[in-house]
């Protein structure tokens, strides 16, 4: 994403001249705070950032406050939060992730660490910008729609149908991201085979979607789609996501973890499953996903 504003927030400056350096070439633009008034300042104060990188302990208003703030600003609530901690235990982390910072980095990290971070959180925003233009384009499209069958193959394909689903929903921008989660999942993981592992290597390098498109122009992958049956009944939707993979351990997926919060992947599914439906369920051996959410009345 570039051109991205960042604000980074840090009470000691050594660590505010790190992260310069790190993020210097990378096409962003810092600017840096030492504490949590300044940044809630800047932040309620009308100025637009696409993400923060905040320390978690500083004096004053730390950074578990910031963060508490901006979730109760519907402004601010969806901005992503990378959260940089030298206390990576279990409690601190989780107590991030049920705030909303779904991204954490643990002092000291290395560069690609951070890089990755950023770019993954960027990628989520720039995602939803995406759909919210899309959203709109689809309007009124599927409003006749009581039962169907769609398959998706493409990235391009997966957008078009999260956006046009997601106008029947009651919160169209919270089930596009969520529906899009599971059909990325379905195409990447399930039909293609890129591994937790790959993905995470592949955003370090800025590489996943064009080894993405990669695998799809393989021969062994033409026939693989991932396929959706919607069904509405009342003021509920039903939605099946099946792909054409062997099937994975979802059950490692379906909630955020403190080790996850430190990859740059690896947390879609449960963001999805907080924030987009109903209820969200896999059946063996994992390559169907059956979704229920709330539609308009």
């Amino acid at each position: 994403m570039n051109g991205a504003r960042l604000l980074v927030v840090d009470d000691e400056k050594i660590n505010l001249e790190i992260i310069g350096e790190y993020l210097d070439g990378e096409d962003y633009e810092l600017t840096m705070v030492e504490n949590g008034e300044q940044a809630l300042a800047l932040l309620s104060g009308g100025q637009s950032f696409d993400a923060v990188i905040l320390d978690r302990m500083m004096p004053g208003i730390d950074g578990v406050e910031v963060l508490r703030r901006m979730q109760h600003d519907p402004r601010l609530k969806g901005v992503p939060v990378i959260m940089q901690t030298a206390a990576a235990g279990h409690e601190q982390v989780a107590e991030g992730l049920r705030l909303g910072a779904y991204y954490y980095l643990t002092k000291p990290y290395h560069r690609d660490s951070l890089v990755a971070v950023v770019n993954s959180a960027l990628d989520v925003l720039q995602r939803r910008r995406d759909l919210a233009r899309e959203i709109e384009q689809y309007h009124g499209l599927f409003i006749l729609l009581d039962e169907g069958s769609f398959r998706v193959q493409t990235l391009r394909q997966a957008h078009a149908l999260a956006a046009g689903l997601s106008t029947l929903a009651a919160d169209p921008p919270s089930v596009a991201l969520g529906l899009l989660e599971l059909l990325i999942n379905g195409i990447e993981h399930g039909n293609l085979g890129i591994t937790f592992h790959e993905k995470a290597a592949l955003l370090a390098a800025d590489d996943w979607e064009q080894e993405v498109e990669l695998r799809l122009a393989l021969a062994q992958n033409a026939g693989k789609y991932v396929q959706a049956h919607v069904r509405r009944e009342d003021d509920t939707m039903r939605i099946a996501i099946r792909d054409c993979g062997e099937g994975f351990d979802w059950r490692h997926y379906l909630e955020l973890d403190e080790s996850r919060a430190l990859h740059p992947n690896g947390r879609g599914i449960a963001v999805a499953r907080q924030v987009a439906f109903r209820s969200i369920e896999f059946v063996e051996p994992g390559n169907e996903v059956v979704v229920t959410l709330t539609t308009l009345s």
